[in-house]
């Protein structure tokens, strides 16, 4: 991939510029990008190119050979060696960034009380979903999981990110808090996000600084999703 990812290294950054390589109206692709492609639930980032006066509006981005930015139709294509500012939509990132951190914390939490995995989950801005392979509901769960889930954000936790090599990194117990392992052979250098005290695990995606950051948790409901698996839904708020 031609593109350095700058997100990876900093989540907080919105705007930077950047030189197009290639450009068609299906993809625009970038010398340097902070646009998360999506993954891990995680929808793709949204923006902007502003290049020689002129706009061109991101709908999303595509990950292939290259990290790919998708122009809105009908709008205009920089051509390959245009030097462009890039810009974020910073509400949806920073909603996305709450949101994924909250996964997470939900996530630590159920596995620390009640020894279940994740088997997927799904995120939009403020509002998202979690499986977990737990056979029963115990009495007052969702209660006492939203309740949690709000100490720990009260904490205050701080949220590390690092990457390890792989050896290294799958010696640190249950950092695959996944039913399935989803990181490929072929990857042989892992980004481990950290609540420190709560979770750790290995994930590509954007996330807040600290728990505090995150807003208030709301369980918004529990769904039998078959035997042994059971749906959280949650909500973000300030």
């Amino acid at each position: 991939m031609r593109t350095h990812r700058l997100e990876l290294d900093d989540q907080n950054l919105r705007e930077w510029d950047a030189v197009v390589l290639a450009s068609s109206p299906e993809g625009i692709v970038l010398d340097r990008s902070a646009f998360y492609p999506g993954g891990g639930g995680q929808p793709p980032d949204e923006g902007v190119l502003i290049w020689q006066g002129v706009q061109t509006r991101i709908a999303g981005v595509r990950k292939g050979d290259d990290l790919e930015l998708i122009p809105a139709e009908g709008d205009p294509i920089p051509v390959p060696g245009t030097t462009v500012r890039a810009a974020l939509a910073d509400e949806r990132r920073t909603a996305l960034m709450r949101t994924h951190s909250a996964l997470h914390v939900l996530c630590g939490v159920v596995f620390r009380d009640y020894g279940a995995l994740v088997t997927g989950g799904n995120m939009e801005p403020y509002t998202a979903r979690m499986d977990f392979n737990l056979p029963e509901v115990p009495p007052g769960f969702k209660e006492a999981v939203e309740n949690a889930c709000n100490a720990e954000v009260a904490a205050d936790r701080r949220i590390d990110v690092r990457v390890l090599p792989r050896e290294e990194a799958f010696q640190i117990p249950d950092i695959i808090r996944t039913a399935t392992n989803l990181v490929p052979e072929s990857v042989r250098e892992v980004r481990i996000v950290d609540i420190v005290g709560l979770d750790c695990q290995a994930d590509g995606g954007t996330h807040v600084a600290s728990t505090k950051q995150i807003g208030r948790i709301r369980v918004a409901k529990i769904e039998n999703k078959g035997k042994g698996f059971r749906r959280v839904r949650l909500q973000v708020t300030d």
